[in-house]
This record gives C-alpha cells, sequence and structure tokens, in this order.
C-alpha cells in the first residue's frame, strides 16, 4: 500500500500539469488561427482529446509498474500487456467500468484516484469547451 500512495500522489500532479499546459497551449494559440470559429471548436475538442489519451496512458503505465512491483493485479492479466492495462485505464478514467478487468491488492487505490481524477479532468475539459465555444460562436465567422 506505500508503494501506491506515492504513485497516486505523483499521477495527480502529472495529469493535472498535463492538462494545464494543454488548455493553455491551445487557449494562447487559439485565437490566431486562420480558421472560422466552428473550427476552432472542433480544435478545442481535438486539444482535449489528445490530453485525456496521453493522461490515460500515463494511468496505465502507472498500472503496469504497480502490477510489476507486486502491488497487486488486474482478474485475468497476470503480466498486464500494455494494450490491457490502455484499455482499464480507458474505462476507469471515463468511470466506464465494464467490470471485464477488476484491481485486486493495491491497485484498487489506483483505480479509485484514477476515476476521481479522470472525472475532474473530463469536467474541466468541458467547462474550457462551454468557454470556448461561447467566445467564438458570438463572433461572426
Amino acid at each position: 500500500m506505500l508503494t501506491v500512495v506515492p504513485v497516486c500522489l505523483l499521477m495527480l500532479a502529472l495529469t493535472t500539469l498535463i492538462h494545464y499546459e494543454a488548455l493553455s497551449w491551445i487557449a494562447r494559440r487559439l485565437p490566431a488561427l486562420p480558421f472560422p470559429s466552428r473550427f476552432k471548436v472542433v480544435v478545442v475538442l481535438g486539444g482535449a482529446f489528445v490530453a485525456h489519451v496521453v493522461e490515460i496512458a500515463l494511468y496505465a503505465l502507472a498500472f503496469q509498474l504497480l502490477v510489476r512491483l507486486g502491488a497487486g493485479a488486474l482478474a485475468g492479466e497476470p503480466t498486464l500487456a500494455f494494450d490491457s492495462a490502455l484499455y482499464f485505464s480507458g474505462e476507469t478514467f471515463t468511470s466506464l467500468g465494464y467490470g471485464d478487468l477488476v484491481p485486486s491488492g493495491a491497485l484498487r487505490l489506483l483505480a479509485s484516484t484514477e476515476t476521481l481524477n479522470g472525472l475532474l479532468l473530463i469536467g474541466w475539459s468541458a467547462s474550457y469547451t462551454y468557454i470556448a465555444m461561447e467566445r467564438f460562436w458570438s463572433r461572426p465567422g
């Protein structure tokens, strides 16, 4: 359990920084893009999507690391290949939770941390997208 707590804290910090930097980068460049306003919203959504994929991949790597350190396992995945870790991370991040892969041991703490973190980051993306839509849809073009 002691191994997982620092990993959870590190993941929270990393994903928050990644998300902040991604949305900041978009905000700085978006007004200067020579696209119609409607397309700028697509850029916002695409940028947020890429940030989420990177964050999900980082959690997948964290799951793999912790499985290798013996902190737990995913039911039915003794070695946890990256594609399975990525799949589990994506469904956990989005709180989809099919239940076909179930964490055991201390991995449960990382899974619950990822779910809460994912919900917060998705909410952040949604609010940012709303602000961008409001800004660019109120202008002609």
